[in-house]
């Protein structure tokens, strides 16, 4: 072996070494960052038991009505406790012209089914003019949510005597 590859087997013994270094340095320092709320006032201690406002029992939920004026007030753009024929129409104005690719104000059927044509175009892997099931299966819709997940239920631990 040569003086060379000696020094680069200890060059590179040095630059394992050096990373190890840097490694505990930088994990070595404070991984949390501060608390991301003020803290709060300590609660005052009175005869062994804590003194606080008490917490509702069940926190208070939306009511219908509050969801429907929701809804209303969406609808109701110059706020005037209205919705007229337009501003009802409004949204399905934007649909359509959305639709109305060639802005003619005719809407086509190959316009007016863009979206599942276009799905068919791209399941069709082969591009044989028809699905197979696999191809079709990839037109699932798919949900937005988290998956659900069947648990088994919790069996009881028996007790050794």
């Amino acid at each position: 072996m040569g003086a060379a590859a000696m020094w680069r087997y200890l060059a590179g013994g040095a630059a394992v070494i050096a990373l190890i270094a840097a490694g505990f340095m930088f994990f070595s320092g404070k991984a949390r960052p501060g608390p991301l709320l003020p803290p709060q006032p300590m609660a005052q201690v009175s005869g062994g038991t804590v003194a606080s406002d008490p917490l509702p029992d069940a926190a208070p939920e939306a009511t219908d009505k509050t969801r429907e004026q929701k809804r209303f007030d969406r609808y109701d753009k110059d706020r005037d406790a209205k919705i007229t024929r337009e501003e009802y129409l409004v949204q399905r104005r934007k649909a359509y012209a959305r639709l109305d690719v060639d802005g003619d104000g005719k809407l086509s059927f190959d316009e007016w089914a863009v979206k599942a044509t276009t799905k068919f175009a791209d399941a069709d892997r082969d591009k044989s003019g028809a699905m197979t099931a696999p191809e079709f299966a990839t037109t699932a819709v798919k949900r937005k949510g988290p998956a659900r997940v069947n648990c088994p239920p919790v069996q009881p631990v028996a007790e050794e005597s």
